[in-house]
């Protein structure tokens, strides 16, 4: 496809996918060619038999790696400006967890680019899930496309929105207890493995969703919690998993 395609010279599946995500990034493209980039694996280009040249040409890996630049220099100065008392570490140590994987995902998700994506079959997990780093790397290539596309000034608006709307959370998040830490440790000091997390179900609206998951040791379920994001329903779940071990040998969880 011409990469300076225009929505007409799409195919009809193309151009309905495209539009759709560009509706629910709530971004109006020029270079719709940009956006099919920043949607395509190359999971989906090693399918259709492209050597590995041309898998890096025409998958979104290269828009990606702008992205990640884009992405760390505006939450940089949108942290810089919010907090203006801060020293340097704690700014670091903010910006890690804004633009860590399992964020960039739950931003992906919301947008529901899990649904769109140009994806290799392999790469599909559990019951029609994306990877976590698949969906960050999406979303950083989608910020590069709408760099590129729109300019400095409308990637910051869209992503100043989200960290308007997000930060104080995540940043509040990573400073609480870790509980799946603490359950990891204590599973693999008493029985040598590790526990696992489930996603049971999704609920509610793109910008509104409850997510449900399950905490598995072995073959058996320990907890279960639910949350706005899928973070903080595991947390949930090891929480509860803490509570119920205490609970079976008497003891009070610290």
């Amino acid at each position: 496809m011409n990469r300076e395609a225009s929505i007409q010279e799409l195919t009809s599946v193309d151009r309905e996918r495209l539009e759709n995500v560009a509706s629910l990034l709530q971004v109006e493209f020029q270079r719709w060619d940009l956006l099919r980039l920043a949607l395509v694996h190359r999971s989906y280009l090693n399918e259709l038999g492209l050597d590995s040249d041309e898998a890096v040409a025409d998958s979104n890996e290269r828009l990606e790696f702008l992205g990640d630049a884009v992405l760390g220099m505006v939450t940089g100065e949108f942290l810089y400006n919010e907090f203006p008392d801060l020293p340097e570490g704690r700014l670091t140590a903010y910006r890690t967890a804004l633009v860590r994987t399992e964020t960039l995902a739950e931003w992906a998700r919301r947008f529901e680019l899990d649904q769109y994506l140009y994806l290799g079959r392999g790469e599909i997990v559990g019951e029609g899930e994306v990877r976590d780093r698949i969906l960050a790397g999406a979303f950083e290539a989608v910020i590069a496309a709408i760099y590129l596309d729109s300019g400095l000034d409308a990637t910051r608006t869209f992503l100043q929105k989200l960290l308007q709307e997000d930060a104080s959370e995540i940043i509040s998040a990573g400073q609480e207890t870790n509980y799946k830490g603490r359950l990891q440790e204590l599973i693999q000091d008493r029985k040598r493995i590790t526990p696992s997390y489930n996603t049971l179900s999704v609920s509610g609206p793109a910008h509104d969703r409850t997510f449900e998951v399950e905490v598995v040791v072995g073959d058996e379920q320990v907890g279960i919690g639910s949350g706005s994001s899928k973070r903080a329903a595991q947390q949930e779940a090891a929480r509860q998993a803490l509570d119920r071990l205490a609970d079976d040998e008497g003891e009070t969880n610290p």
